[in-house]
This record gives C-alpha cells, structure tokens and sequence, in this order.
C-alpha cells in the first residue's frame, strides 16, 4: 500500500476518476478508447498472463503495428510485473528469431497485419497457447480478443510494475537488450523522472499528444505511457504523414507532440499553402531527439511554430538526460542542453576529465543503472576506467555554462594520419548544400593514413548526379572546412538507410569497403 508521499499515479487512478473520458485516440478515424476501457483492457492481459504461467520478470515480446490498442495490450503486460520487448516491425524473420531467443521470450504478442512474417516464425521455444494474434486467430497463434473474453477487468492480486527492455539498433553488430532494474516500491507510485518531465514540459490531464512515430521506439512509448499515467490523452497516428499531422494538430486540439530531425524536413518541404492551412495555435510543445537536427532545419521550425520547440539528448539506457529550449538554442545553436538528469563528465581515452570546450567521450554521473543483456563486454565498455559513471557511446563537449554540444558516435569517428575526424560535422555542412537532400559521412580504409573521409550523397528530387556535381561538392567542402575533414569522394545514393526514427544505419554504407580489408 502506498503512502501519503507515495501518491498512485496511473490508468486506473484516472478511471476512477474520470472514466469516460479518452485516454487514446485513432487519428485517421477518431476511435476513441476512455480510460475506464483501457483500464479494464489492460487488467485482462495482465490476468492472461498469469494464466498462461507468466510470473513477474519473465519475458515477452510484442510484435504489433501501430494500433490503436498498443498501450493498453503493453501497459497490460507491464502490470503483470513483466519485461517487455516493443520489436520494431521492419525486422526480417532471423532478426525477430535472435530476439525472442536472446531474452527467452515466455510470451509473443502480434497481429494479423503482421501474420506475413509472425508466421514464418520459430517459436517452439514457447507454448502455443503463449503465442497470441490480435484480428482473429491464425495457424499457431491463439486469439488473443477470444482468450481475454470472460477474464476479469479488475486487477490481478499481485499486481506490480513491470518495465521495459529494448533492443539496440544493430548498428555495431548483433542488437542488445538494455536491461535496467526493475521498479521497486508499491505498484503505480511514479518515479522522480516522471515528476521531473511533466514539470518541464507541462503535461497533466488537459495533454493531448500527438505521436506520429513508431511506438515501438524508445522515446514515442516512453513519452505516451508517461503521459497515460498522468491523465493526458495520445492521440496515434498509423503512420507518419506531413500534412496530416498538421490537420490532426487542428483537429483534436494537440497540446504536445513528439518529433525527430526527419519528420521536421518533411514539414518544412510542404508546400507555403499547406503550410499555412491549419490552426497550430494549440500546440504548446513540440519535443524532438533521436538523430541531430541541421541547425537550419531547426531554425525555419522555430520561426514557423514559435518558442514551443523542445529538444532532448538521451539513450534507452536512461543513464542521463539533457535538455534545451528553444531559446536556449537560439543563443547557443547546436547544443543539446544542460544535464537535467544526472552530472555530465567529458573524458579522454584514458578517462582523464577534459575541460570545457575539449572533445571526448560523453559520461553520466549519478543516473540510472543498466547493463547489456547477455553481454557483459558492452556492459564493461560503457562504464568508466575508474568512476561509476557509464556512457553509450557518444562524443561531444561543454562549453563554460555546462551546454552540451555532440559531434558524434564514438565508433564513427575517423581517425586519418593521427588525426580525429568527426562525420557529423561534416555531415551538417552538407545539408545546407542547395542539391543535397541527405548525406553520410563515414571512414574508409587509405593506405598510408589508415583512414579516409567519404561521403555519400543523396540529391535533392530533380537533381540529376554527375561527375561535375560530385566536384562541386568537394570544392563546397573545401571552401568551409580544413582540407583533412574534406570527403576524398563523394558518391550518389537514390535513398539513404534510415530508420523510422530518423537514425542513419551507417554500418549499411561502411560495410562493403571494409568487408575485404585484412584485420
């Protein structure tokens, strides 16, 4: 039982309070699902899992579309005490298969839109009765909408928080589940995170969020289970459209809404009169991360919306957090903002602190623990020589008021004739070329330099690659930066690797100059 310090803070506190009032909207036909429905949803999961043997700490994993009924179907397995794996949908049948193995998945959770993969699956690892489809039943799965019928909608008498175990991208390898402790205390008393990150962006009951990414990302299913848990209403979009976003915006009185750098250059390419045809004037916050935004990109947003642009640096790790507004960006463009949760360090290779202004490995002191499923190696790297901090992997810098600045992932960074290289910010010039629509910038080997700078370009629709562009992309480069962070080539692609969330898969692009090169 909680104490009076010890407030509840979730669905069902909210009702019984206000029961019919929504909690999740479908954008594209106005599906309402209230409180009270999610509630009673959830607690039917949460009563098949244990029905199904699942006891708390066990594993399961949800391989569903964007849908309407995904926060409740998660938030469901959550209460039942479990670890929950949200798979991206994108992955093929091996990918999903090393997944389900590598967490020992006691539960798998799909949908017929997913039947054409979910279906070629092995998953005799696991029960069948504990292989569940929402739409109806299929060969090897049970109904899921026929095995929650008659169950209570009331909450299992054990009821305790589960969380979250997310999988890296894979862009340095196999992917690797971020494991973190599990919540302690009573079920439902909020963390101080949750406090702190309704306090600085304002969410409470009168939220309506707008979420046109993937839920099964970090940051899109964080941000709507927190905002549930606070009494405010998601609305979910299918998937992400320019315009339509706008128009939801207007429709339903969004609040707040959730953006990566990718989403932002879609809006800004609509056309002036599009642009301009919807009421935005609600929109008190629009937050953004998961990949660096151009400066340019972020600039015309905040001209366009106003001072509501809010952006955040942080991993799934959740070791640390920074923060920025936009008028703290105006005055220092390119930072990513001050620690808001834990204490940044700035180290060199050997863990010495670095001062401000230096370039070095990104450090958290002080914030949440978490290592790398059945990796204890990865663990082992992300933590300091010496101190408790831990990092995932990034570089950047301070300057004298402790605003952090990125340059770029760690294992990205180029290293030509004893020289360190770092692609983002070459990657950043690039952008702001007329003809260029995306770029990559990434090492390849060099004979007598180890390595060499290459980027690969993706042109801006209509612009046709030629020889002479390629040239006057260098002599672009050459105008702006020091000759030894210039590409050496530059090469053409019709659609750069990336991924839903806006992140470059730049493993794609590196591996076939490396896969032959000698160790």
């Amino acid at each position: 039982m909680a104490t009076a310090d010890q407030q509840e803070l979730h669905i069902g506190v909210w009702a019984a309070r206000t029961p019919d009032r929504p909690a999740v909207i479908e954008a594209e036909t106005g599906r309402v699902i209230t409180f009270g429905a999610y509630e009673a949803m959830s607690n039917r999961v949460a009563h098949l899992a244990r029905a199904l043997g699942l006891r708390p700490h066990d594993h399961a994993v949800v391989l569903l579309e964007n849908r309407y009924d995904y926060l409740p179907l998660f938030w469901g397995l959550i209460r039942a005490g479990l670890r929950v794996t949200p798979m991206p949908t994108h992955l093929t049948k091996a990918e999903i298969e090393y997944i389900l193995a590598d967490c020992d998945a006691k539960l798998f959770l799909t949908s017929q839109a997913m039947a054409p993969v979910a279906g070629q699956l092995d998953l005799s690892c696991m029960p069948a009765e504990a292989r569940l489809m929402t739409d109806g039943a299929a060969p090897g799965f049970a109904d899921l909408d026929a095995e929650l019928a008659g169950l209570p909608d009331t909450p299992i008498p054990d009821q305790q928080e589960g969380i979250d175990m997310l999988y890296s991208s894979g862009t340095t390898g196999r992917p690797k589940g971020v494991r973190k402790p599990m919540p302690q205390g009573p079920f439902g008393v909020p963390n101080a995170l949750l406090t702190k990150t309704a306090e600085r962006y304002g969410f409470d009951t009168s939220t309506v969020y707008l979420h046109p990414s993937p839920l099964y990302h970090a940051a899109p299913l964080g941000y709507t289970i927190r905002i549930g848990r606070l009494g405010g209403c998601i609305v979910v979009m299918r998937k992400f459209d320019a315009e339509a976003c706008l128009a939801n915006i207007e429709r339903y009185g969004v609040t707040h809404s959730q953006w990566v750098p990718t989403h932002f250059n879609r809006l800004l390419k609509l056309p002036e009169e599009v642009r301009h045809r919807y009421d935005l004037s609600t929109l008190q916050c629009a937050i953004h991360a998961a990949a660096p935004c151009p400066h340019d990109v972020k600039r015309a947003m905040i001209d366009w919306w106003g001072p509501v642009i809010q952006e955040y640096y942080a991993g799934s790790e959740g070791n640390g957090q920074c923060s920025i507004t936009s008028e703290e960006w105006l005055e220092r463009p390119g930072s990513v903002g001050q620690a808001k949760v834990g204490t940044l360090h700035i180290c060199d290779e050997d863990g010495r602190e670095l001062p401000a202004g230096e370039i070095g490995t990104i450090y958290f002191e002080g914030g949440a623990p978490f290592e790398y499923h059945n990796d204890p190696g990865k663990t082992a790297e992300s933590r300091h020589p010496t101190e408790t901090w831990s990092t995932i992997g990034d570089v950047g810098y301070v300057d004298d008021a402790g605003y952090l600045y990125l340059t770029d992932r760690k294992s990205f960074m180029i290293l030509s004739g004893g020289v360190n290289i770092y692609p983002q910010e070459v990657e950043a010039l690039l952008l702001t070329h007329p003809d260029i629509e995306d770029a990559a910038v990434f090492g390849v080997p060099n004979e007598d330099f180890g390595e060499e700078v290459k980027a690969v370009v993706q042109p801006k629709a209509g612009v046709v690659p030629s020889d002479a562009l390629a040239a006057e992309i260098s002599a672009f480069c050459r105008a702006n930066l020091s000759h030894v962070k210039c590409p050496r080539s530059v090469e053409f692609i019709a659609e750069m690797p990336r991924g839903d969330n806006g992140k470059l898969y730049k493993k794609v692009l590196r591996a076939p100059y490396w896969e032959q090169t000698p160790a």
